[in-house]
Protein backbone atom coordinates (compact mmCIF):
# COMPACT_ATOMS: atom_id res chain seq x y z
CA UNK A 1 0.00 0.00 0.00
CA UNK A 2 1.55 3.36 -0.86
CA UNK A 3 1.86 5.90 0.85
CA UNK A 4 -0.46 8.28 -0.99
CA UNK A 5 -3.42 5.65 -0.80
CA UNK A 6 -2.57 5.56 2.94
CA UNK A 7 -3.29 8.93 3.14
CA UNK A 8 -6.65 8.93 1.21
CA UNK A 9 -7.85 5.95 2.88
CA UNK A 10 -7.25 8.49 6.12
CA UNK A 11 -8.88 11.18 4.50
CA UNK A 12 -12.05 9.16 3.85
CA UNK A 13 -12.42 8.51 6.88
CA UNK A 14 -12.24 12.33 8.00
CA UNK A 15 -14.60 13.27 5.65
CA UNK A 16 -17.27 11.11 6.57
CA UNK A 17 -16.67 12.11 10.21
CA UNK A 18 -15.50 8.62 11.23
CA UNK A 19 -13.01 8.63 14.39
CA UNK A 20 -9.44 7.75 13.23
CA UNK A 21 -9.26 5.64 16.21
CA UNK A 22 -11.31 3.00 14.09
CA UNK A 23 -8.89 2.23 11.83
CA UNK A 24 -7.16 0.51 14.98
CA UNK A 25 -9.94 -1.98 15.26
CA UNK A 26 -10.13 -2.39 11.16
CA UNK A 27 -6.23 -2.78 9.78
CA UNK A 28 -4.96 -4.14 6.98
CA UNK A 29 -7.32 -7.30 6.05
CA UNK A 30 -5.95 -10.36 4.75
CA UNK A 31 -7.95 -9.88 1.30
CA UNK A 32 -6.02 -7.04 0.44
CA UNK A 33 -2.82 -9.34 1.67
CA UNK A 34 -3.73 -12.07 -0.73
CA UNK A 35 -4.17 -9.47 -3.47
CA UNK A 36 -0.85 -7.94 -2.85
CA UNK A 37 0.75 -11.28 -2.72
CA UNK A 38 -0.86 -12.32 -6.08
CA UNK A 39 -0.27 -8.90 -7.67
CA UNK A 40 3.21 -8.86 -7.21
CA UNK A 41 5.88 -9.76 -10.11
CA UNK A 42 7.93 -12.18 -8.15
CA UNK A 43 4.80 -14.38 -7.04
CA UNK A 44 4.43 -14.64 -10.98
CA UNK A 45 7.17 -15.54 -11.84
CA UNK A 46 7.58 -18.32 -9.09
CA UNK A 47 4.30 -19.94 -10.03
CA UNK A 48 5.24 -19.82 -13.67
CA UNK A 49 8.67 -21.55 -12.84
CA UNK A 50 6.49 -23.67 -10.69
CA UNK A 51 4.36 -25.03 -13.51
CA UNK A 52 7.01 -25.04 -15.78
CA UNK A 53 9.00 -27.46 -13.96
CA UNK A 54 7.04 -30.88 -15.02
CA UNK A 55 6.92 -29.41 -18.42
CA UNK A 56 11.01 -29.19 -18.97
CA UNK A 57 11.18 -32.64 -16.97
CA UNK A 58 9.19 -34.23 -19.81
CA UNK A 59 11.10 -32.33 -22.06
CA UNK A 60 14.78 -33.39 -20.82
CA UNK A 61 13.25 -37.18 -20.67
CA UNK A 62 12.53 -36.83 -24.82
CA UNK A 63 16.04 -35.85 -25.21
CA UNK A 64 17.41 -39.38 -23.92
CA UNK A 65 16.88 -42.82 -23.94
CA UNK A 66 13.81 -44.16 -22.18
CA UNK A 67 14.29 -46.15 -18.85
CA UNK A 68 12.00 -49.26 -18.27
CA UNK A 69 13.21 -49.46 -14.52
CA UNK A 70 15.89 -49.15 -12.18
CA UNK A 71 16.52 -47.93 -8.39
CA UNK A 72 16.26 -44.39 -8.76
CA UNK A 73 12.32 -42.70 -8.86
CA UNK A 74 14.16 -41.05 -11.92
CA UNK A 75 14.45 -44.59 -13.65
CA UNK A 76 10.84 -45.01 -13.09
CA UNK A 77 9.70 -41.65 -14.20
CA UNK A 78 8.49 -42.38 -17.43
CA UNK A 79 6.39 -45.55 -16.32
CA UNK A 80 3.58 -43.27 -15.69
CA UNK A 81 1.30 -39.96 -14.38
CA UNK A 82 1.77 -41.52 -10.71
CA UNK A 83 5.81 -41.92 -11.44
CA UNK A 84 6.44 -38.73 -12.46
CA UNK A 85 4.55 -37.32 -9.69
CA UNK A 86 6.47 -38.58 -7.25
CA UNK A 87 9.55 -37.91 -9.14
CA UNK A 88 8.75 -34.45 -9.29
CA UNK A 89 8.13 -33.98 -5.75
CA UNK A 90 11.22 -35.37 -5.20
CA UNK A 91 13.60 -33.07 -7.17
CA UNK A 92 11.51 -30.23 -5.83
CA UNK A 93 11.03 -30.93 -2.85
CA UNK A 94 14.53 -30.35 -1.49
CA UNK A 95 15.15 -27.34 -3.30
CA UNK A 96 12.67 -25.57 -5.38
CA UNK A 97 10.12 -25.59 -2.92
CA UNK A 98 12.71 -24.58 0.19
CA UNK A 99 13.05 -21.42 -1.98
CA UNK A 100 9.71 -20.57 -2.99
CA UNK A 101 8.65 -21.14 0.79
CA UNK A 102 11.66 -18.59 2.02
CA UNK A 103 10.51 -16.28 -0.60
CA UNK A 104 7.01 -15.99 0.32
CA UNK A 105 8.06 -15.72 4.11
CA UNK A 106 11.26 -13.74 3.90
CA UNK A 107 10.10 -11.19 1.19
CA UNK A 108 7.10 -10.57 2.83
CA UNK A 109 8.41 -8.03 5.47
CA UNK A 110 11.59 -6.55 3.76
CA UNK A 111 9.53 -5.76 0.79
CA UNK A 112 7.43 -3.22 2.41
CA UNK A 113 10.98 -1.60 4.04
CA UNK A 114 12.63 -1.88 0.55
CA UNK A 115 9.84 0.41 -0.49
CA UNK A 116 9.69 2.44 2.23
CA UNK A 117 5.96 2.06 2.99
CA UNK A 118 6.36 -0.48 6.23
CA UNK A 119 6.43 2.71 8.50
CA UNK A 120 3.20 4.05 6.46
CA UNK A 121 1.32 1.17 6.92
CA UNK A 122 1.92 1.15 10.59
CA UNK A 123 1.08 4.80 10.87
CA UNK A 124 -2.38 4.27 9.20
CA UNK A 125 -2.29 2.39 11.57
CA UNK A 126 -2.20 -1.23 11.35
CA UNK A 127 -1.04 -2.83 14.48
CA UNK A 128 1.64 -4.81 13.94
CA UNK A 129 0.78 -8.15 15.18
CA UNK A 130 -1.92 -8.24 12.53
CA UNK A 131 0.38 -6.88 9.66
CA UNK A 132 3.01 -9.72 10.72
CA UNK A 133 0.37 -12.39 11.16
CA UNK A 134 -1.22 -11.65 7.84
CA UNK A 135 2.02 -11.67 5.89
CA UNK A 136 2.64 -15.03 8.08
CA UNK A 137 -0.55 -16.73 7.08
CA UNK A 138 -0.65 -15.52 3.51
CA UNK A 139 3.24 -16.76 2.93
CA UNK A 140 2.15 -20.14 4.63
CA UNK A 141 -1.00 -19.90 2.20
CA UNK A 142 1.17 -19.45 -0.97
CA UNK A 143 3.30 -22.12 0.21
CA UNK A 144 0.67 -24.64 0.33
CA UNK A 145 -0.93 -23.84 -3.18
CA UNK A 146 2.58 -24.03 -4.64
CA UNK A 147 2.78 -27.53 -3.20
CA UNK A 148 -0.45 -28.75 -4.22
CA UNK A 149 -0.18 -26.96 -7.51
CA UNK A 150 2.67 -29.01 -8.44
CA UNK A 151 1.29 -32.19 -7.33
CA UNK A 152 -1.58 -31.93 -9.10
CA UNK A 153 -0.08 -30.26 -12.27
CA UNK A 154 2.80 -32.93 -12.62
CA UNK A 155 0.31 -36.08 -12.41
CA UNK A 156 -1.50 -34.33 -15.36
CA UNK A 157 1.41 -33.53 -17.52
CA UNK A 158 2.52 -36.95 -16.69
CA UNK A 159 -0.62 -38.97 -17.57
CA UNK A 160 -0.64 -36.70 -20.90
CA UNK A 161 2.93 -37.40 -21.27
CA UNK A 162 3.22 -40.86 -20.35
CA UNK A 163 -0.50 -42.38 -19.59
CA UNK A 164 -2.31 -43.35 -16.01
CA UNK A 165 -0.13 -46.54 -15.37
CA UNK A 166 -0.19 -46.95 -11.51
CA UNK A 167 2.62 -46.36 -9.13
CA UNK A 168 5.68 -48.62 -8.98
CA UNK A 169 8.26 -47.97 -6.59
CA UNK A 170 12.29 -48.86 -7.51
CA UNK A 171 11.80 -51.57 -4.37
CA UNK A 172 9.08 -53.10 -6.52
CA UNK A 173 6.13 -52.78 -4.77
CA UNK A 174 2.94 -51.68 -6.91
CA UNK A 175 0.44 -49.40 -5.69
CA UNK A 176 -2.80 -48.74 -7.52
CA UNK A 177 -4.48 -45.80 -7.79
CA UNK A 178 -6.96 -46.38 -5.19
CA UNK A 179 -4.03 -46.98 -2.92
CA UNK A 180 -1.68 -44.23 -4.40
CA UNK A 181 -4.59 -41.54 -4.43
CA UNK A 182 -4.26 -41.27 -0.28
CA UNK A 183 -0.50 -42.12 0.16
CA UNK A 184 0.25 -39.82 -2.43
CA UNK A 185 -1.44 -36.96 -0.64
CA UNK A 186 -0.13 -37.94 2.71
CA UNK A 187 3.23 -37.48 0.93
CA UNK A 188 2.54 -33.96 0.09
CA UNK A 189 1.35 -33.20 3.25
CA UNK A 190 4.56 -33.74 4.82
CA UNK A 191 6.68 -32.20 2.39
CA UNK A 192 4.16 -29.08 3.50
CA UNK A 193 4.80 -29.40 7.11
CA UNK A 194 8.48 -29.80 6.30
CA UNK A 195 8.40 -26.68 4.74
CA UNK A 196 6.97 -24.73 7.94
CA UNK A 197 10.09 -24.51 9.38
CA UNK A 198 11.84 -22.36 6.11
CA UNK A 199 9.03 -20.16 6.82
CA UNK A 200 9.36 -19.34 10.19
CA UNK A 201 13.12 -19.06 9.62
CA UNK A 202 12.51 -17.11 6.39
CA UNK A 203 10.15 -15.11 8.73
CA UNK A 204 12.88 -14.10 11.60
CA UNK A 205 15.11 -13.18 8.99
CA UNK A 206 13.14 -10.84 6.97
CA UNK A 207 12.27 -8.92 10.27
CA UNK A 208 15.41 -8.66 11.06
CA UNK A 209 16.52 -7.84 8.25
CA UNK A 210 15.33 -5.14 5.31
CA UNK A 211 17.30 -6.59 2.72
CA UNK A 212 14.78 -8.99 1.12
CA UNK A 213 17.34 -11.08 -1.26
CA UNK A 214 19.27 -11.10 2.66
CA UNK A 215 16.29 -12.77 4.27
CA UNK A 216 15.22 -15.53 1.34
CA UNK A 217 19.26 -16.19 0.95
CA UNK A 218 19.93 -16.65 5.11
CA UNK A 219 16.94 -18.74 4.83
CA UNK A 220 18.00 -20.78 2.17
CA UNK A 221 21.62 -21.01 3.66
CA UNK A 222 20.27 -22.35 6.73
CA UNK A 223 18.76 -25.35 5.38
CA UNK A 224 22.17 -25.36 3.18
CA UNK A 225 24.22 -25.49 6.17
CA UNK A 226 22.11 -28.35 7.89
CA UNK A 227 21.55 -30.47 4.99
CA UNK A 228 26.23 -30.40 5.22
CA UNK A 229 26.14 -30.76 9.01
CA UNK A 230 23.31 -33.82 8.60
CA UNK A 231 26.30 -35.79 6.60
CA UNK A 232 28.73 -35.43 9.55
CA UNK A 233 28.48 -38.96 11.24
CA UNK A 234 30.26 -37.80 13.85
CA UNK A 235 27.24 -35.71 15.25
CA UNK A 236 25.72 -38.70 15.72
CA UNK A 237 21.49 -38.32 16.70
CA UNK A 238 22.57 -34.89 17.29
CA UNK A 239 21.40 -34.58 13.41
CA UNK A 240 18.18 -35.45 14.08
CA UNK A 241 17.88 -32.50 15.72
CA UNK A 242 19.16 -30.14 13.11
CA UNK A 243 16.43 -28.67 10.38
CA UNK A 244 15.30 -30.66 7.38
CA UNK A 245 17.04 -34.10 8.68
CA UNK A 246 13.32 -35.51 8.01
CA UNK A 247 12.60 -33.84 5.00
CA UNK A 248 12.31 -36.96 3.24
CA UNK A 249 10.73 -39.07 5.56
CA UNK A 250 7.51 -38.27 3.04
CA UNK A 251 8.63 -41.01 1.05
CA UNK A 252 7.51 -43.52 3.75
CA UNK A 253 4.56 -42.75 2.75
CA UNK A 254 4.88 -44.76 -0.35
CA UNK A 255 6.50 -47.64 1.36
CA UNK A 256 5.00 -51.13 1.18
CA UNK A 257 4.18 -50.71 5.35
CA UNK A 258 3.94 -47.10 6.41
CA UNK A 259 6.77 -46.35 8.97
CA UNK A 260 4.94 -43.23 10.81
CA UNK A 261 8.14 -43.50 13.53
CA UNK A 262 10.12 -40.58 11.03
CA UNK A 263 7.08 -38.58 9.57
CA UNK A 264 6.29 -37.77 13.51
CA UNK A 265 9.90 -36.96 14.21
CA UNK A 266 9.98 -34.74 10.99
CA UNK A 267 6.70 -33.27 11.76
CA UNK A 268 7.38 -32.89 15.76
CA UNK A 269 10.08 -30.81 14.87
CA UNK A 270 9.38 -28.99 11.61
CA UNK A 271 6.30 -27.63 14.08
CA UNK A 272 9.06 -26.76 17.06
CA UNK A 273 11.36 -24.72 14.41
CA UNK A 274 8.24 -23.03 13.01
CA UNK A 275 6.73 -22.37 16.88
CA UNK A 276 10.11 -21.49 18.02
CA UNK A 277 10.90 -18.63 14.91
CA UNK A 278 8.08 -17.38 14.06
CA UNK A 279 7.41 -16.29 18.23
CA UNK A 280 11.13 -14.49 17.73
CA UNK A 281 9.49 -12.61 14.68
CA UNK A 282 7.04 -11.18 16.13
CA UNK A 283 8.79 -10.32 19.61
CA UNK A 284 11.23 -8.71 17.56
CA UNK A 285 9.07 -6.81 14.90
CA UNK A 286 6.87 -5.70 17.88
CA UNK A 287 9.59 -3.97 19.54
CA UNK A 288 11.81 -2.84 16.13
CA UNK A 289 12.04 0.91 14.97
CA UNK A 290 11.05 1.04 11.83
CA UNK A 291 12.47 3.52 9.80
CA UNK A 292 11.85 2.63 6.11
Amino acid sequence: MSREAITDHVAQGADHGEPTRRLVRRPLSWRAEVRRQLGRRRTLWAFGLLLALPVILVAAFSLGDESSGGGRYVDLAQAGSANFAVFTMFAASDFLLVILAALFAGDAVPAEASWSSLRYLLVAPVARMRLLASKLVVAIGSTVTAGVLLAGWALLVGGLAYGWSSYTSPGGLSLDWADFGPRFALAVVMILVTLLQVTGIALLIGTVNDAPLGAVGGAVLVTIVANILDTIDALGDLRHALPMHYSRSWIQALSADITWTDMQRGALWSLFYFVLTAALAFWWFRRKDVLS
